[in-house]
């Protein structure tokens, strides 16, 4: 897995600190990270693909820092949004997620070929001509990550994945994430989707408070808002 480091991380938007303090090792494949809105969680999760860089410190991925290699991080991050609509910008299916690759060094064939895999891979095969925002809520959240996947990226960085979704759409989007092979790191108000995660982290008031196995990270965060 990849090696994610915060290294003395502070961050502040003016005078208003949302991260302090932070110093943290990330290796283990599923990572989920836990708070209050407001408690810094989500702008911890930007940095690591170098969305948000530090006020102070550092954050690397495998030695790379965010701050100074930014494109080569976001080649290896990717990033999926709350909400897909942010991140769906052309109009069918297999055009979004075409896009995602434009930047790659294949050939047209082999691009339309990783498409036409992904497509297949979550379900959208029968989607390809789709207009892409007429999809369901859970079709454009799988569009979004199949978006983010085609990249074949080492790190999969998703904030509140299933925010939006229903009950149905969102044991789907759990089950995807359960068979990455990539290191999902999952910012989530979704503790039943984290429970058999390999760690969790509870972020309060700007700091990492808990750190270990999600049921005692989980635990902790229910009490803190009891």
């Amino acid at each position: 897995m990849p090696r994610i480091e915060f290294r003395g991380v502070r961050h502040a938007y003016g005078e208003r600190v949302v991260l302090d303090e932070v110093t943290t090792t990330l290796t283990e494949h599923r990572i989920a990270v836990v708070g209050a809105n407001g408690s810094g969680k989500s702008t911890l999760a930007r940095m690591i693909n170098g969305l948000v860089v530090p006020s102070e410190g550092h954050v690397l991925v495998d030695d790379l820092d965010t701050r100074r290699s930014g494109r080569h991080v976001r080649r290896r991050v990717g990033f999926v949004f709350t909400d897909p609509d942010r991140q769906i910008v052309m109009p069918t299916v297999s055009e979004d997620i075409e896009f995602s690759l434009r930047r790659s060094d294949l050939g047209r064939a082999e691009r339309r070929d990783r498409v036409t895999s992904v497509l297949a891979e979550f379900g959208l095969a029968d989607h390809a001509d789709h207009p892409a925002h007429l999809l369901s809520g859970g079709q454009k959240q799988l569009l979004a990550l199949a978006a983010v996947l085609v990249t074949e990226p080492d790190v999969v960085v998703a904030d509140e994945p299933t925010t939006l979704l229903d009950l149905r759409n969102s044991r789907i989007i759990a089950e995807r994430f359960a068979r990455l092979p990539q290191q999902p790191v999952v910012v989530t108000h979704d503790l039943e989707l984290i429970e058999d995660f390999d760690r969790a982290l509870l972020v309060q008031d700007g700091r990492i408070v808990a750190d270990g196995a999600p049921r005692e990270t989980i635990r902790r965060y229910r009490e803190s808002v009891a």
